[in-house]
């Protein structure tokens, strides 16, 4: 049976959000706040490439902090996860084969 026509436009929006335990509107939040934190990380590595004295180790620090938020705490609902369309290249299948 096809998919009503909401549900196709709306599953673009809120399949990935599913996936990782989130509403649209939380996963919109969290994402601006990576971007924020990501953008000051940016600022701290280009005062620190023309003063290479200051913010020394800022850059690192935040991009550490974001990875233990993003991948360290990750939850993922695997049953939600958005299947992809098989590849015709084989490389799913030499990469299932390495991680097997």
């Amino acid at each position: 049976m096809p998919r009503p026509a909401v549900s196709h436009l709306t599953a673009p929006f809120t399949d990935h959000p599913a996936s990782v335990g989130e509403s649209y509107g939380a996963h919109m939040l969290h994402a601006l706040s990576f971007a924020g934190s990501l953008a000051v990380a940016a600022g701290a590595c280009l005062v620190h490439a023309f003063l290479p004295f200051l913010c020394v180790k800022s850059g690192s620090r935040r991009i550490t902090a974001l990875h233990d938020r993003m991948v360290t705490n990750r939850v993922r609902t695997p049953a939600a996860r958005p299947s992809r369309p098989p590849s015709h290249s084989g490389k799913d299948a030499t990469n299932r084969a390495a991680r097997a």
